[in-house]
């Protein structure tokens, strides 16, 4: 395969600084957005082989950005894990009713990050 491309959206530039840091260990290529509308336009331009999408931005969130994603033919299968703070059962269902594939809850745990974008990318 190819390196694979990671689309990670969050409006926190601490959240998106970590998570970068940890996943790009893997020598994935990576590719940031700041809000929700950033992250599907982005999907659209990059096809990433995998999108990590914070719930709570400013403009689109992520649960929103989700919806977009499914309803477009280039990210309709692309994995989607939501890594959110938003950890109650309603959010979380919230998240799967929108089509995403996984989903985390921050504070995130570094070695289970790792092992489901593994999972996702095949690596």
């Amino acid at each position: 395969m190819a390196q694979a491309k990671i689309l990670i959206a969050d409006d926190s530039p601490t959240a998106l600084l970590m998570t970068k840091s940890v996943v790009g260990r893997l020598g994935c290529t990576i590719v940031t957005a700041k809000d929700g509308v950033e992250a599907v336009a982005k999907a659209l331009v990059e096809k990433p082989d995998l999108i990590l999408l914070d719930v709570v931005m400013p403009n689109l969130d992520g649960f929103g950005a989700c919806r977009r994603l499914r309803a477009e033919e280039a990210t309709r299968t692309t994995p989607i894990i939501m890594v959110t703070t938003r950890g109650e059962e309603n959010n979380v269902e919230t998240g799967y009713s929108c089509g995403c594939s996984d989903y985390l809850t921050k504070p995130i745990n570094n070695v289970e990050l790792i092992e489901k974008v593994k999972r996702f990318l095949g690596i």
